[in-house]
């Protein structure tokens, strides 16, 4: 009989201990520079600026092609395809060239005095649309489409113009009364289309797209035969405004940037607070969000809709006392508006609706308007190159989903949030 001998730990086969699998809820948190990454990509501010960055794109195509010498070298490519290529180059290099130079810096004159001169223009230019384009910008957040700033523009540069030349006033008072009425007859000929939405339900757009005819018939009767029309002549243009109602110049007479720039940065610290920081300004973000979640909260919609639109046809009328006080002084006629009134939509779409996205918008149109024209002048590029520019800014900025793809941003739904862990859960219970 053999003894009994203790069994050995390796005698016996033990259990094989089952593998350790990754739980994805236990996956490392991503690094603060990773979520940064991630904001910035799926944010809102990157397809305003790549939608800039595309039209700019298509541009210097349709700059390439209607340039004579690519259309000349491209006849004999196949033998000598560099020609093609250094035409294309030049052709583009020397336009967004003479951009730069007649919007920025032009460093062909001497010293910085002259050189800086196009962007005073650039700022003179953005000046009106900065003001109008956060008009339109605060329906935007009130989620009313505001495409009547041509009409509040007529009106406030009529009533601001009538004021500036047919009243003698000091010179300080006077260009604030001026100011004043222009502002106050933008803000009222808004504050219509408000008021027949809150009473009637009246849609906006049509009540503004008609009101822009009203305004434009109205003050050219008020040209020929009203108030605005000057004495002794046949010619539908107003007086000039007299000295004491026109803004000063901020650097002298040799630049036409005036006092009418420091009004648009006030009006957009103005425009910023309102929305970000007061009372009035949460309402209207609560009603352009949801205008039925607003309601039952208590907020009365159709007052907001009144404010809404009185304080963005004033801000529009802004832009329209820039015109005649400012930078038209020698007397006006019916196109006073030059389209700025349409031009602000833009600028309020590029500017995402934000008062400093739309200073910001503002200033690179105000590029594209003072570089367009040397662009013409030096390379003999189209004037309508740019138009097609600013309106595929718009295109592009009205379809993310198409700028995404291009450039391979992720999307905003895609992003992971982060799941509980059940298994950690559990082990602590």
């Amino acid at each position: 009989m053999s003894a009994d001998r203790p069994e050995s730990p390796q005698s016996e086969a033990q259990p094989a201990a089952p593998a350790k699998t990754a739980d994805p809820a236990e996956a490392p948190e991503p690094s603060r520079w990773h979520n940064m990454f991630r904001e910035i990509t799926t944010g809102n501010a990157i397809i305003s600026v790549l939608a800039v960055v595309l039209a700019l794109i298509v541009g210097a195509v349709m700059i390439a092609f209607t340039n004579k010498d690519v259309q000349a070298a491209s006849v004999y490519f196949f033998a000598r395809p560099g020609d093609m290529f250094v035409a294309i180059w030049d052709s583009v290099a020397g336009a967004y060239s003479a951009l730069f130079q007649g919007s920025i810096y032009n460093f062909r004159r001497p010293g910085f005095a002259d050189g800086i001169k196009p962007f005073t223009e650039t700022l003179t230019f953005a000046t009106p649309l900065i003001a109008a384009g956060l008009g339109v910008a605060l329906g935007f957040r009130v989620g009313l489409f505001n495409i009547g700033g041509r009409g509040q523009m007529l009106i406030a540069a009529a009533l601001g113009g009538w004021v500036g030349f047919a009243l003698e006033l000091p010179p300080v008072l006077h260009m604030v009364v001026a100011l004043l009425v222009g502002i106050a007859g933008g803000a009222l000929w808004a504050g219509i289309v408000g008021l027949l939405k809150a009473r009637t339900g009246a849609h906006e757009v049509i009540t503004t797209i008609m009101l822009n005819y009203v305004a434009f018939y109205l003050v050219s009767y008020w040209l020929r035969e009203g108030f605005l029309k000057t004495p002794g002549s046949n010619n539908p243009k107003s007086p000039a405004t007299k000295e004491t109602a026109v803004f000063p110049d901020l650097f002298g007479p040799e630049y036409n940037l005036h006092f009418g720039f420091v009004l648009v940065i006030a009006a957009t610290v103005f425009a910023w607070w309102l929305l970000s920081r007061s009372n009035l300004g949460f309402k209207f973000r609560a009603v352009g969000e949801n205008p039925n979640a607003a309601r039952v909260a208590g907020i009365n919609v159709k007052r907001m809709y009144v404010y809404a639109m009185l304080l963005s046809g004033g801000l529009i009328g802004l832009a329209g006392v820039n015109q005649v006080l400012g930078t038209t002084t020698s007397g006006f006629g019916a196109g006073i508006d030059s389209g700025i009134g349409f031009d602000a939509i833009t600028v309020a779409l590029l500017g995402r609706s934000r008062p400093w996205g739309v200073f910001v918008a503002g200033i690179l149109f105000g590029a594209f308007k003072a570089g367009g024209f040397s662009m013409q002048a030096a390379e003999g590029v189209p004037i309508d190159i740019v138009l097609v520019v600013q309106s595929l800014i718009v295109l592009f900025i009205a379809a993310p989903p198409l700028v995404r793809a291009i450039f391979r941003l992720p999307s905003p739904d895609t992003v992971r949030r982060a799941t509980p862990s059940v298994t950690k859960e559990v082990a602590a219970k």
